[in-house]
């Protein structure tokens, strides 16, 4: 099996290995599907520098803030408090 990694340089820009696809993205946040499991990472002015599906290969730059391996719950949780807080907000 291959080993999954992720490498982050100055908070400035991640590096992750084995991607299968990116769930959902903002500036804020992204979740992406791994070969086992899920991650999400927190900041601000993320943008999607590299996305190679076929090699597995993803990279994010902008304030990396946060990184969390998840599962489908925890995100599908996380977009409901966004919506609604968004929702109180105006």
């Amino acid at each position: 099996m291959e080993n999954h990694y992720i490498t982050i340089e100055n908070r400035e820009r991640i590096t992750l290995s084995r991607v299968r696809d990116v769930d959902a993205f903002d500036e804020e946040t992204l979740w992406a599907n791994l070969e086992e499991g899920s991650i999400e990472i927190s900041g601000e002015k993320l943008n999607i520098e590299k996305l190679d599906l076929q090699d597995g290969t993803l990279i994010v730059t902008g304030k990396i803030c946060a990184v969390m391996y998840t599962d489908k719950k925890t995100r599908e949780k996380g977009r409901l408090i966004r919506k609604f807080a968004s929702r109180q907000g105006k």
